[in-house]
């Protein structure tokens, strides 16, 4: 029974971490920025959101987005 909930929770884990998409924003300046989740555009305000790979949630101006790709 041990054996058998220790392999379900392991599977759990495996389906939650292939479910998060990582996106590349490469910048004007050449660097990349890898978030956690498409990074949402707020066009009124001109910045992308996104989460890091740590979870902090942060932002950058749209004017500085060269490229977002889906890694």
């Amino acid at each position: 029974m041990f054996r058998a909930s220790v392999v379900l929770v392991l599977a759990a884990c495996a389906l939650a971490a292939c479910s998060t998409s990582e996106y590349l924003i490469n910048t004007r300046d050449g660097g990349q920025v890898v978030s956690t989740g498409k990074p949402e555009l707020d066009p009124k305000a001109g910045v992308y959101t996104y989460t890091d790979a740590n979870g902090r949630t942060s932002t950058i101006r749209e004017g500085e987005v060269v490229h977002v790709m889906k890694r």
